[in-house]
């Protein structure tokens, strides 16, 4: 199989498009680095460095790369294509990909074509789609229902910021899932590892935002405020790890009877999780983690939503309050929303604040907001 993958950064090398590689696929990074692109066809491939227990170098050969500006032609033969370049500009990929599809359909390729955007958001394919078919008529639309399919799915694996001897080598763990819905695959995908087709792909997303990445970011935040550097370290701390598995123990409720995930299933989850983030290796920072903090204390993100929902069905937020809370406090010179929520704390206070940047009004919820942030 042919894959064409947009994005050719570390998320892109070190985790979707090697995956491809090695399930077999001829893989094509498309990028608008031109340094990168010349990089990769002349080296075609690169080392994934394992940080585990017992790390080891994994090669990644046979791959090429393309600039976006030349890379319509590519989609002739395509059989999937993949995308890990940030949500906020999948706009800037639409117009290629609806070009693509235009000189697919113009050349004769019916044969399937799924497109699957890899990013660290909720249903970005179905977002990608409905930019896509802005940009085509109706005859086009009509082709694309039946040709062409739009994956949603949800991907995870950490792919900490390492320099390495070679630019093109990546460093990431061991561990990686990347859960693609089936109900709406036209064909056949190419069998990779790691690589989950399922048929409950919004519980699988929010299964990971409110597990891995709430846990991931409440870390940082009351981390930072120890003074640690690495969340391996900040969740080596008793008293912080007993505030994250508190979270988890609370955002597990809000997934198992939501979502309907099973709670053992959920349980062996968390505890992967938390072993994941115990892994020095990976060098994974605090100052990573915890950037953007009005970004992640948004309504449909980390700490908010799952409130919001736990709120709902009547279940413990006391944990998620202690994060939030954390979010607020940190503060960093080089995070301008760290610096902006500082200044809306002082102009508006703690609970108006929550109001306007989270969407909470709940007085309980609120008044251990506040509470905790004057602890801190």
């Amino acid at each position: 199989m042919k894959s064409l993958h947009f994005g050719a950064g570390k998320i892109g090398r070190g985790f979707i498009g090697a995956q491809l590689s090695l399930a077999g696929c001829d893989v094509t990074f498309v990028d608008v680095n031109s340094d990168v692109v010349n990089a990769i066809n002349r080296q075609r491939g690169y080392a994934l460095h394992i940080l585990d227990r017992e790390p080891f170098v994994q090669s990644i050969s046979g791959v090429s790369a393309a600039l976006v500006a030349d890379s319509v032609e590519l989609f002739l033969q395509a059989d999937i294509v993949t995308t890990a370049v940030s949500v906020n500009l999948l706009p800037t990929v639409a117009p290629v990909v609806a070009e693509g599809l235009a000189a697919r359909r113009a050349a004769g390729v019916n044969t399937p074509l799924n497109i699957i955007c890899c990013e660290n958001g909720i249903r970005a394919t179905s977002y990608f789609k409905s930019l896509v078919v802005a940009l085509l008529d109706a005859d086009m639309q009509c082709w694309v229902e039946q040709v062409v399919g739009f994956a949603d799915c949800c991907v995870d694996r950490i792919v900490p910021i390492v320099t390495l001897d070679n630019p093109l080598d990546v460093a990431v763990e061991r561990y990686c899932e990347w859960c693609v819905d089936s109900t709406v695959i036209k064909g056949n995908l190419p069998a990779v590892s790691g690589m989950h087709l399922v048929d409950d792909i919004e519980a699988r997303i929010y299964r990971k935002l409110f597990t891995l990445n709430t846990a991931h970011c409440a870390i940082a935040y009351l981390g930072a405020l120890k003074g640690y550097e690495f969340i391996h370290e900040a969740v080596a701390d008793s008293t912080i790890r007993a505030t994250i598995e508190g979270i988890m123990g609370e955002c597990s409720d809000v997934i198992v009877r939501k979502y309907g995930i099973d709670r053992a299933e959920q349980s062996a989850y968390c505890r992967t999780i938390l072993e994941r983030f115990s892994n020095s290796l990976l060098g994974d920072t605090i100052k990573r983690v915890s950037r953007d903090p009005m970004r992640k204390l948004s309504p449909q993100l980390y700490f908010s939503c799952p409130i919001t929902l736990a709120l709902q069905l009547g279940t413990a937020t006391h944990n998620l309050s202690v994060a939030v809370a954390a979010a607020l406090k940190f503060r960093s010179d080089e995070d301008m929303q760290s610096l902006q929520l500082e200044q809306m704390i002082a102009r508006l206070g703690v609970a108006d604040t929550v109001r306007e940047v989270c969407g909470i009004d709940n007085p309980l919820v609120l008044a251990q907001i506040e509470e905790q942030y004057g602890a801190f």
